[in-house]
C-alpha cells in the first residue's frame, strides 16, 4: 500500500545513516528504504536534501489564546523602543476608530525609566479612549488617564494585596499596574472576547505555532472562556495539535476550586485537548521585586515587592506556603498534574516543599508534576527535583545577557544570587528530568532560538556577545529532546518526541542538519511540519 507522504533526503533525528520517512493514516510506517518503496502514484513527496527530521516540537510553557488576540489586536512584541511603541498605539488606534478600548500588548520594560511607562505618554496619542496594554512578560499592564478614570483609580485606591500601582509623589497613579492590579483591571474593565473572538486567537496562534515545527503544547494558563473555544475547536476538528489545558489556581479562592476543576476536566474535553493540569503561580518576577527570595532584594533597589503575604524586601508568595501544600495535596489526590510558576529560590522551594507533602501523603504516582521558569534555585534544592520526580520546566530564552537582564534584574540580586540563575547544567547533573517551553508571546516562541540560547548562553542575534553564566548551557542533543520528547513527556503523550514506526506522525522538518554541521540552531529554518499525519505548514504553500 503507497504511503501518504515521504519524506526524503533529510538525515532522521535519533536513526543514523536514516534519510526517508513514510507516513501512512496518521502515522509513520517506515524508515529508510522501506519508506521510499512506499511511494505511488498519489504519494506527496516532500525532498528536503542536507535536511533533518526531527519530532514535531511540543511547548510545555506557552499562552497561545492570549498570544493569538494580541497578534489580532495590537502586537507590539516586534516594535523596539519608547517611540516606536507610542507610533504604532496612534496608527493602530486611528485605523481602528470603532473600538471603544484600545487594546494589545508585548511592550518591553527595558524601554522605561525603571520598567515603568507613563500614562502620559498614551494620553498623547490616545486620549479619548480608554488603553489597556499588557507588557511582554505578562506580569503589568500600561493603561492611560482614560482607562484609570473609567476604572475610578486615583491617589486615594488601595494597593490590592497581589499587586500595586506605580504612583508619582503625590500618589496619584502613574499608568503602570503590576501583577494583581493588571489582571483584576483587565478582568473586571477591559471588554471580554467572545467565544468566536478566542476561537480566532487560537486558530491564529496555531497557524504561528505551527509555523515554527510546534506540533503541541500545555497551554498555561486556561479560563473558563479560552476552555469553551478550546472545547469548540476540538470537537470541529479545528485544532490540529494535541494541547495540554493548565486549568488556572484562582490564588483569592481556596480548595473549593477542585470541584469545578473536575468538572471542567470531565466535561470540557474534546480531540486533541486535555485539560488535565492546573496551574498555580507561587510568585511573580524579578523586575518588579515580586519574585519570591529566600534573601530581600538588595539594599540598593527600592524594596517594593513588601507587601502582604511577603517577606519584608524579599518579593510576594501568591499562595501561602501552607495553602499551597494543602492544594498540591489535593489536586495530586484528585489525579490532577499540577504546573507550577516559581521564578525566586523561595518559590522554588515552596513548590518542592507543596510536591514532597503531596507524595508523603498520597505516595506516588506518574503525575508528572513539574515547575516552570526557575530563573533563581538555591543549591540545597538542586537534588530535589530528581528525588520527587518533578520535571524542571525550562524557559531557556531568558539564559542570556540583554537589557532587563542586565539592567533590571542582576542589580537587585547581586553578585552571588545573580550568578545561580539558570541553573540548566546543574538541574540534568542531578538527574533531573527537564522539558522545555517558550512562554511565548513573553518571548518568542521559535524552538530553533531557544535552543540555541540553551546551548550557548547567548543571545542568536548578538553571536559574538558575552554568554550568560556559559557553565550552565546544555549540549544540542539535550536541548532538542527537552523541547521534543521531554515536554511530550509532561503532557502524557507517549507518542509524541519521537520518530519511530507506528507512532503518530507530528514531524518538524528542518533545511539544514544542525546535528551533523557547523551550523547553530537559528541558521535552520522549518520547511514543514506536520502534525497527526497531515501538513500544516510548508513553505512552499504560501
Amino acid at each position: 500500500m503507497a504511503a501518504d507522504l515521504v519524506i526524503t533526503g533529510a538525515a532522521v533525528f535519533d536513526h543514523p545513516g536514516v534519510t526517508a520517512v513514510s507516513v501512512t493514516d496518521g502515522r509513520i510506517s517506515a524508515l529508510g528504504a522501506a519508506a521510499e518503496a512506499l511511494i505511488g502514484s498519489s504519494t506527496r513527496v516532500l525532498t528536503t536534501p542536507g535536511g533533518l527530521v526531527l519530532p514535531g516540537f511540543v511547548d510545555a510553557h506557552v499562552h497561545a489564546p492570549f498570544a493569538g488576540r494580541n497578534l489580532n489586536c495590537l502586537w507590539l512584541n516586534d516594535t523596539e523602543g519608547k517611540s516606536a511603541y507610542l507610533q504604532q498605539i496612534a496608527d493602530y488606534a486611528a485605523a481602528h476608530p470603532e473600538l471603544p478600548w484600545i487594546v494589545g500588548g508585548g511592550w518591553a520594560m527595558e524601554y522605561f525609566p525603571g520598567g515603568t511607562p507613563d500614562r502620559r505618554d498614551l494620553d498623547a496619542v490616545v486620549g479619548d479612549r480608554p488603553v489597556f496594554l499588557m507588557n511582554r512578560d505578562v506580569h503589568g499592564a500600561w493603561v492611560n488617564t482614560r482607562a484609570l478614570e473609567i476604572a475610578g483609580i486615583d491617589e486615594h485606591t488601595p494597593d490590592p494585596v497581589d499587586g500595586r500601582y506605580e504612583r508619582d509623589t503625590h500618589g496619584y497613579p502613574t499608568g503602570t499596574l503590576h501583577e494583581g492590579a493588571a489582571y483584576a483591571f483587565d478582568a473586571v474593565h477591559v471588554p471580554r472576547p467572545d467565544l468566536a473572538e478566542w476561537r480566532a486567537a487560537i486558530v491564529t496562534a496555531q497557524r504561528h505555532l505551527h509555523s515554527l515545527g510546534i506540533t503541541g503544547w500545555q497551554d498555561a494558563w486556561v479560563t473558563p472562556d479560552t476552555l469553551a473555544a478550546y472545547r469548540d475547536l476540538g470537537d470541529d476538528g479545528g485544532l490540529t495539535a494535541r494541547v495540554v489545558g493548565a486549568l488556572w489556581w484562582d490564588r483569592h479562592a481556596g480548595l473549593e476550586q477542585l470541584e469545578l476543576f473536575a468538572a471542567q476536566r470531565e466535561h470540557c474535553a474534546a480531540p486533541n485537548f486535555s485539560p488535565t493540569t492546573v496551574k498555580i503561580m507561587a510568585d511573580g518576577v524579578m523586575e518588579n521585586y515580586t519574585g519570591a527570595l529566600l534573601e530581600p532584594y538588595c539594599s540598593c533597589v527600592d524594596h517594593r515587592g513588601a507587601g502582604k503575604g511577603s517577606s519584608t524586601g524579599s518579593g510576594l508568595s501568591y499562595v501561602d506556603p501552607d495553602t499551597l501544600q494543602r492544594a498540591v495535596t489535593a489536586l495530586d489526590a484528585a489525579g490532577f498534574q499540577v504546573h507550577m510558576h516559581a521564578i525566586g529560590d523561595r518559590a522554588a522551594r515552596d513548590c518542592l516543599n507543596a510536591v514532597e507533602r503531596a507524595r508523603t501523603t498520597n505516595g506516588p504516582n506518574d503525575l508528572r508534576h513539574h515547575i516552570a521558569h526557575l530563573q533563581l534555585v538555591h543549591p540545597d534544592d538542586l537534588p530535589r527535583f530528581a528525588a520527587l520526580d518533578v520535571v524542571a520546566n525550562l524557559q531557556a530564552y531568558w539564559a542570556q545577557h540583554e537589557p532587563q537582564m542586565d539592567a533590571l534584574t542582576i542589580p537587585f540580586l547581586g553578585e552571588r544570587r545573580a550568578a545561580l540563575q539558570f541553573p540548566f547544567a546543574d538541574l540534568v547533573a542531578h538527574g533531573t528530568r527537564i522539558a522545555m517551553g517558550s512562554d511565548w508571546a513573553v518571548t518568542t516562541a521559535d524552538p530553533l532560538a531557544q535552543i540555541e540560547v540553551a546551548i550557548t548562553r547567548r543571545d542568536p542575534d548578538h553571536r559574538d556577545g558575552e554568554p550568560f553564566l556559559p557553565w550552565q548551557a546544555l549540549d544540542l542533543d539535550t536541548a532538542l529532546r527537552a523541547f521534543t520528547a521531554g515536554s511530550a513527556y509532561v503532557n502524557h503523550d507517549p507518542s509524541g518526541g519521537r520518530i519511530a514506526v507506528g507512532a503518530r506522525a507530528d514531524l518538524a522538518v528542518l533545511d539544514l542538519d544542525i546535528t551533523r554541521s557547523a551550523h547553530l540552531p537559528t541558521d535552520a529554518v522549518v520547511v514543514t511540519t506536520i502534525a497527526g499525519g497531515a501538513v500544516v505548514h510548508h513553505r512552499g504553500d504560501h
